[in-house]
């Protein structure tokens, strides 16, 4: 990517919609934790989406990265933007994970981080006129940087688990 200030504008962004829920969990622990899919449960006997996904994670998510993207002088809506995709991945992820049967919180790497990260990138690609190298090299980032900032969120007791 040759402006390596928007690539890093960009991370910083996906971070903040990636890590708002995490955070605000730890900080609000069970208060505003209504689940998106209401509890709902389908006909292979798993949830929707699962508890973990609340309507405080969303809405926190997409407020603070708005907030942040106004802050880098990229404009709000390339925040709601980012966050409302970005949480669109996280959402598409666990509802997989669920039709897989794998318990709640279970890893599956590169599911776990490619949606959250390609899907708003994709949304954003002719706004910030990015190129598919463009978005590749900054999913990839995306991936190393949310492995190693997992390990430091636990070690720091934010996370209950690392990646």
């Amino acid at each position: 990517m040759s402006d390596w200030m928007l690539s890093l504008q960009l991370l910083v962004l996906l971070g903040v919609a990636n890590g708002t829920p995490i955070f605000a969990k730890k900080l609000l622990q069970g208060r505003f934790s209504t689940p998106l899919d209401g509890g709902l449960t389908l006909p292979d006997g798993q949830p929707l989406f699962g508890a973990s996904k609340t309507v405080r994670g969303v809405v926190l998510s997409v407020a603070c990265t708005m907030g942040a993207a106004s802050l880098l002088h990229m404009g709000w809506i390339i925040g709601v933007t980012i966050a409302a995709m970005s949480m669109l991945g996280d959402l598409l992820s666990s509802f997989i994970k669920r039709r897989l049967h794998l318990p709640p919180h279970a890893q599956a790497f590169g599911l776990d981080q490619i949606p959250e990260a390609l899907l708003p990138l994709l949304a954003v690609k002719r706004r910030l006129d990015l190129t598919s190298g463009d978005i590749a090299v900054l999913v990839i980032a995306f991936i190393v940087l949310e492995l190693v900032l997992s390990r430091i969120l636990f070690r720091l007791e934010i996370r209950d688990r690392p990646y």
